[in-house]
């Protein structure tokens, strides 16, 4: 397998390459670590040295339409609800930032206001807590059943960060680099800022088409903790024309000692591709 991506100058791109996508997609993703989300979170402990993938590679994630995050990626916890569902953070009056509480009470009276604010009100199903989040569940009605899957109504899922955990205070969550919010829990980990990097990734919103996360990583020095996902976006260039894959890098660097987290997104390359009879191959 290519572990290191190669740029490959004007005279050796003439002649389009072509790729078994199953194959090297298994080359991928077989790097990646495997186990329960714990134990996968635990795996990034030490730093790590990722070179980038090679364009087959890369451009095999990308034209696979069953691929999306690597293995041992964050899995949410709702992510095997049988039905159709809505999961969903509780905002601030801006809808910049997620709200958080350390008591449920509070956390109780601001998701019942924004109940009532949005669209489509739920009636009140039940609450829990995790180590992150206050949850509460709500059964949702749509009208002539749009958004459910065979049935008249589906659960709604809507959660309030604990502040001693992740507080997003501040944060205008438009922007993909600036301010992150702020880590409580201590000692800070590259666990826990794996994790909040992770978690934050299935709530991003994308105005082009969703970047495939081709890594996610960790490396630690003696001032933060940064988490990377490497990220690779295809963008349609137009009728007859190639499509452009750009790769970055989405770098969340939390401060040891405060906690702030800044992220930085980096642009690295771009390449060109397309699909011809169903097969991909470079430009």
């Amino acid at each position: 397998m290519t572990t290191s991506h190669e740029r490959k100058g004007k005279d050796e791109q003439l002649k389009p390459r072509q790729f078994n996508l199953l194959l090297l997609l298994f080359g991928l993703i077989s790097c990646k670590s495997t186990g329960d989300e714990s134990s996968q979170a635990s795996d990034a402990i030490g730093n790590q040295l990722k070179p980038t993938p090679s364009n087959e590679e890369i451009i095999a994630a990308v034209y696979n339409n069953n691929y999306t995050v690597p293995t041992g990626f964050y899995v949410d916890a709702r992510a095997n609800t049988a039905e159709s569902y809505t999961l969903y953070h509780v905002k601030d009056d801006t809808n910049s930032y997620e709200l958080c509480a350390n008591d449920i009470a509070q956390a109780a009276t601001w998701e019942e206001e924004d109940n009532q604010s949005r669209a489509v009100n739920g009636q009140y199903v039940g609450s829990l807590e995790s180590s992150r989040y206050f949850e509460f569940i709500r059964e949702l009605t749509f009208p002539d059943d749009i958004g459910n899957v065979g049935g008249a109504t589906s659960p709604g899922f809507s959660r309030v960060f604990k502040c001693d955990v992740i507080n997003r205070d501040g944060v205008d969550r438009n922007l993909y680099s600036g301010y992150g919010g702020r880590l409580n829990e201590r000692p800070l980990s590259q666990q826990s800022v794996r994790e909040f990097t992770e978690y934050l990734w299935q709530f991003e919103f994308f105005a082009t088409a969703r970047p495939k996360v081709l890594d996610s990583f960790s490396n630690e020095t003696t001032q933060s903790i940064d988490h990377t996902l490497l990220l690779a976006t295809r963008i349609n260039q137009g009728f007859d024309s190639c499509d452009r894959i750009e790769v970055v890098d989405w770098v969340s660097s939390a401060n040891k000692s405060s906690g702030d987290v800044t992220r930085d997104f980096r642009f690295l390359f771009a390449i060109e591709a397309r699909l011809v009879a169903g097969i991909a191959e470079e430009c």
